[in-house]
Order: structure tokens, then C-alpha cells, then sequence
């Protein structure tokens, strides 16, 4: 890669990495608050728990994505010549994937492979469990 391309990289995992903490955590509401229990109907506590679950998911969504971009920035602060490549095989990570995930590792047919590992080539059906 060149020099401007490794700058847009760096500049764009900077973006990506401010919006992500500027946006912070998404807040789990209580299940429980002791002014509302008493008056809480059965439909709503669902309603919270699902809330808490989404929440949940996206805050550790979010955190792996923070770790994903810290991991790309090392790697291109400690060996920007190798970044670009492939993990897997080497071969340049084609510069719109990167545009678009500026911290991946792997080139698309490589993480199909890695992605689709251990998994049956065919849809399984329900008769498949019987």
C-alpha cells in the first residue's frame, strides 16, 4: 500500500474508533425499580428484559469492534508494510474491503473459508433431526 492509502486507512479506523467512544455504551435499564414493580403489568417485564438483551448485544458488539480497530491500528503502526494483507494468504485485501473495514485481516474468500468452517455445505432441514 501506499503512503496516502496507509494515511486514509490510519484516518479512517480514527473516525470509526472517535464515533464509537463518543457514542458510548447503550444503557441497560433496571428490570426492577421499586416505585414501578408494584404497578408493572406482566406484558412489561418481557419488554424490559429484551430491552436489556438488545443493550447488551450492541454495548459488546461495540466493544469488539473497539478491539478490532485498536488490533488494525497496531498493526499499522508496527509493520504498515505488511498491513493490507491477508492474514490468511498474503495476497492484498482489496483496497474497496478495506475502504469499507479498514481493520479487516482476511480477504473475502478467506473469511468465507475461516467463516464457513465446520459448517454443513447444505441447509439442514427439519426432517434432518427426526
Amino acid at each position: 500500500m501506499t503512503a496516502d492509502e496507509l494515511r486514509a486507512v490510519h484516518d479512517a479506523l480514527q473516525r470509526l474508533r472517535t464515533e464509537l467512544v463518543e457514542a458510548g455504551d447503550h444503557e441497560i435499564a433496571a428490570e426492577w425499580d421499586d416505585n414501578v414493580a408494584s404497578n408493572r403489568d406482566q406484558d412489561q417485564s418481557p419488554l424490559v428484559e429484551m430491552g436489556q438483551t438488545i443493550a447488551s448485544s450492541r454495548n459488546r458488539a461495540r466493544a469488539e469492534q473497539l478491539l478490532r480497530i485498536d488490533f488494525a491500528l497496531r498493526r499499522l503502526a508496527e509493520d504498515s508494510e505488511a498491513f493490507g494483507l491477508c492474514a490468511s494468504c498474503s495476497e492484498p485485501i482489496p483496497p474497496r474491503r478495506l475502504a469499507l473495514m479498514p481493520f479487516a485481516t482476511q480477504c473475502v474468500p478467506c473469511q468465507n473459508g475461516s467463516e464457513g468452517a465446520g459448517k454443513s455445505k447444505h441447509r439442514r432441514k427439519v426432517t434432518d433431526y427426526i
